[in-house]
């Protein structure tokens, strides 16, 4: 089956817009490239430094309907940046490849916080000892490198460390490969439900539980009309913002009186409305973690 791959020359300022509107169009891969090659050295430690002219691509599996999805892109790029061109997007057609597996080269272990490793499945772990959680994403999002998922598993190292996250039941909203739900367990929650509307993330948080040893009690996978649990101690989603302000309603009414929050997949302009969104649920937000330029925000439901 070919592949409909996108293309865009942006700076680095149009950079995480224009990858979160790809994403939102149901993009299966997101690449970053240098046009000149120009190499970069010895980068701040935690930093991503993107190129002046970097090539920005989606990868999408649905070859229909593209001008009205560079509709939908261009006219999403005037409401977020009024005045601003959107960058010109090209597209061509690829011949059919292993595109899920072709950044396993890349893809080396991650420490998050204090703890926490994530290991791709074809690695070894480099500290035996520490809380090793072994990854293979598959065709689902999250492997741990995006800045979003990052903040959200320093996110729950921290709450192991400080002895927040000891036997607790945990909620994972769009769990995508199940990285936030077999970490939370991993480091000493007693039980997670996990949500998402891809099968092919159900079927991939599955996979990974296994390949950790967690066991079928453990993790509880279901379509978000399917949850019957809750209200919980623990709460993640590390979606889009859109998807967050929409749900605010939903997704606050799951966090149990003296419970915690943590939310993720948000551009730096977009951390107001989301915050609001959760303030007027009753969640009282912490100070947002940014790290270029993505954002989590955390907070408490009040005893």
């Amino acid at each position: 089956m070919p592949w409909l791959q996108l293309k865009a020359h942006v700076t680095p300022e149009q950079a995480n817009l224009l990858e979160e509107l790809l994403l939102e169009e149901g993009a299966t891969a997101i690449g970053l490239q240098d046009a000149h090659d120009n190499p970069v050295f010895e980068p701040e430690r935690g930093t991503t430094p993107l190129w002046q002219n970097t090539v920005l691509t989606g990868l999408y599996d649905d070859l229909e309907n593209i001008d009205e999805m560079l509709g939908r892109i261009e006219a999403a790029w005037a409401e977020q940046m009024p005045g601003e061109s959107c960058p010109a997007i090209e597209y061509e057609l690829l011949a059919d490849r292993d595109w899920e597996r072709e950044w396993m080269d890349d893809f080396t272990p991650l420490r998050m916080g204090e703890r926490l490793w994530i290991v791709p499945s074809w690695h070894k772990p480099p500290e035996a000892d520490a809380v090793n959680l072994i990854l293979d994403p598959g065709l689902a999002f999250g492997t741990g490198t995006h800045p979003t998922t990052a903040l959200c598993l320093e996110w729950l190292d921290s709450l192991a460390t400080t002895n927040q996250l000891q036997d607790k039941t945990v909620l994972d909203v769009g769990c995508g490969s199940g990285i936030l739900a077999i970490a939370a367990l991993k480091l000493g929650a007693r039980h997670a439900d996990a949500t998402d509307i891809d099968p092919q993330a159900l079927l991939a948080s599955r996979d990974n539980a296994k390949r950790n040893h967690i066991a079928d009690q453990q993790l509880s996978l279901y379509y978000p009309e399917q949850l019957v649990g809750g209200p919980y101690p623990i709460v993640t989603a590390n979606i889009l913002a859109g998807p967050l302000v929409e749900l605010a309603p939903v997704i606050a009414s799951h966090v149990a009186p003296g419970g915690s929050i943590a939310l993720s997949g948000i551009l730096a302009n977009q951390a107001n409305d989301v915050q609001e969104a959760y303030q007027a649920q009753g969640i009282t937000m912490d100070e947002p973690a940014i790290r270029e330029g993505w954002v989590r925000l955390s907070g408490k439901r009040p005893s």
